[in-house]
């Protein structure tokens, strides 16, 4: 299930990007979910586990892939128990987030609030009040209530 707290948690990395240049591995590159992944965010085709096809930037290393594809890597492959700051990702990502939340317990942080409102299925618990929203109307209700506080 996917978890979601509000501002800074212990444990937390907050720029993703970096985390990742140091620890990914090969094979979470060439797994199919990745693939799909950096085709619809970065709309960009892995060739390899090192190189990926970029219709801007021409061939590009996995280091220079964009943070939110980087940060969407790291929840659906570091089992370090590290939770990732997910306001390193553009809305495009909450999709992915969702999904990557549907099939393992996720938990992220977020220094604003995400619109997840391209999600088709969207279930999460917020931390910072334990409430589970079923909705993305959910979601910014309970966000908004935590902002006011």
């Amino acid at each position: 299930m996917l978890k979601i707290v509000f501002g800074d948690i212990e444990n937390s990395i907050y720029h993703p990007p970096t985390y990742f240049d140091n620890t990914y591995r090969d094979e979470w590159i060439t797994d199919p979910f990745t693939v799909e992944m950096i085709k619809d965010v970065d709309k960009s085709n892995v060739i390899s586990a090192r190189a990926i096809d970029s219709p801007v930037l021409g061939s590009i290393s996995v280091k220079e892939l964009s943070g939110g594809v980087k940060t969407l890597i790291l929840m659906r492959f570091d089992e370090s128990g590290k939770i990732f700051n997910a306001s390193a990702c553009g809305d495009n990502c909450a999709k992915w987030i969702a999904k990557i939340g549907e099939q393992r317990d996720l938990t992220i942080n977020l220094h604003h609030i995400m619109d997840f409102s391209d999600c088709d299925e969207f279930e999460a618990e917020v931390l910072n009040t334990g409430r589970v929203v079923k909705s993305n109307l959910e979601f910014f209700d309970e966000a908004f209530a935590i902002e006011e506080r």
